[in-house]
């Protein structure tokens, strides 16, 4: 099934970068509430907030904050550390995506290791399913893998797009491309909704939305370094107009 009119790919909004600009002097702003408010005007679909261990951005107070202002549904990006799972069974978000974490990276940088991960997936997915939390795990575009997610029962795969974003010219990322669209046809059709993201930016989005049966692409940095020239609520507009156009070819 390619995505048509009729199911368009919704747009969910990383708002970390906003904080980030917050935690860089201590000051109470800018608010992630109000970058919320201002993607939702603009036409975000959901909002994405990554509680990392080192609280380098997002603040457990702003998930909490976000869960009670905003309309939208909040997707929280979390790692398989103890405090982060037992922050997310407390505020119960409509969907967490489980993510790799390491400390000295500057952002994710691989997909999950699903398969060499399971043993520790297996009770904390679970737990997430009988609190109703829908969970989605960020991997690498790699058949086992995505094998692997289905096997959890997990709700959604999240596509990992940085090989294609990073692609060195029109040939590579056109490789990087195809790659996805398989991944995605596997995904799919083994009955997980599919997500993708990271990277992504204004440049190469157009092409990455003609993948088919994605219904969700997470994008923040890119986002969030328009809003800073245009402002937030032009941001996601130009973001979200670039992949209503995009469509998928028929």
């Amino acid at each position: 099934m390619k995505t048509s009119a009729a199911s368009k790919i919704r747009l969910g909004v990383n708002i970390d970068h906003v904080v980030t600009l917050r935690e860089l002097r201590g000051t109470p702003y800018p608010d992630p509430v109000q970058a919320a408010h201002l993607a939702e005007r603009g036409g975000a679909d959901n909002l994405t907030v990554h509680l990392r261990e080192d609280r380098r951005h997002i603040q457990d107070a702003d998930v909490r904050a976000l869960l009670d202002a905003i309309r939208l549904p909040l997707n929280l990006e979390m790692s398989l550390a103890d405090d982060i799972v037992a922050v997310a069974r407390l505020v119960r978000p409509p969907m967490v995506c489980i993510v790799p974490e390491h400390r000295a990276e500057r952002t994710t940088e691989s997909g999950l290791a699903v398969r060499r991960e399971r043993k520790r997936l297996d009770p904390v997915v679970e737990s997430f399913h009988a609190l109703g939390i829908r969970v989605s795990l960020f991997v690498d575009p790699v058949p086992e893998e995505i094998e692997a997610v289905a096997l959890l029962r997990a709700h959604a795969v999240e596509l990992h797009t940085g090989p294609f974003a990073r692609a060195p010219d029109a040939e590579a990322r056109q490789r990087c491309w195809e790659i996805l669209a398989r991944a995605a046809e596997l995904a799919d059709g083994l009955g997980l909704e599919v997500h993708a993201g990271h990277g992504l930016h204004y440049g190469n989005v157009e092409q990455a939305a003609r993948l088919p049966h994605v219904r969700t692409f997470n994008i923040g940095h890119a986002i969030v370094c328009e809003s800073v020239l245009t402002g937030m609520e032009h941001a996601v507009r130009r973001m979200k107009r670039l992949i209503d156009c995009a469509g998928v070819p028929g």
